[in-house]
């Protein structure tokens, strides 16, 4: 349909995790139609990405320091961690405002449908982390997919033994959701996590 740098660009767009073809084609145009220095803006801006970002050293959160500016907050609470799966977790737990310790990203989930097991993820990190004894609680917040279940159930059981806490993120029904769109998984996990109201 398309050839030479269009085609090019439509593969290449193609390639990004949930950018179908027609989305691919739609962003091609978008960037063949946009002013030459927005389209300038956009290639600088991901190549600066790849030069000056990096992986945080301690919990493996993205930074352009070698560490993030969580494990740099001398005010967090060094005595909980929070396990999550990718650094865009981490985005989302902080917008609540409701956790105060320190992460640890695990770099993904473990799958055996693709070769993804935990020798795969940053576990040995996270072993080593928790050796000092300083950590008296694990938050692990994983996906509540068939993969973040997997990987939440393995180091529940890695982490037990250790004698601290180990706590897994609470899941049931959205705020504004309705019971009769909710699957079974969820409504089942709304009522074993209920909690007592007084009135």
């Amino acid at each position: 349909m398309f050839d030479g740098a269009i085609a090019d660009l439509v593969g290449e767009l193609g390639r990004l995790p949930g950018v179908g073809p027609k989305s691919a084609q739609r962003i091609a145009f978008h960037i063949l139609q946009a002013e030459e220095q927005d389209v300038r803006h956009l290639a600088e801006a991901m190549i600066a990405v790849k030069d000056k970002v990096r992986f945080c050293v301690d919990c493996g959160n993205v930074s352009e320091e070698e560490r993030c500016k969580v494990c740099s907050d001398n005010r967090r609470d060094r005595s909980m961690i929070c396990v999550v799966e990718e650094p865009k977790d981490v985005v989302a737990v902080e917008r609540t405002r409701e956790y105060r310790g320190i992460y640890h990203v695990l770099g993904g989930a473990i799958s055996p449908i693709d070769g993804i097991g935990p020798d795969d993820l940053r576990v040995r990190e996270l072993m080593t982390r928790l050796a000092d004894g300083t950590v008296s609680e694990v938050v692990i917040a994983t996906d509540p997919n068939l993969e973040g279940e997997a990987t939440a159930t393995y180091l529940a059981r890695l982490l037990s033994p250790l004698g601290m806490t180990v706590s897994r993120l609470a899941s049931g029904l959205p705020v504004g959701g309705d019971l009769e769109y909710a699957d079974e998984v969820t409504l089942g996990r709304a009522f074993s996590g209920r909690r007592q109201v007084s009135g």
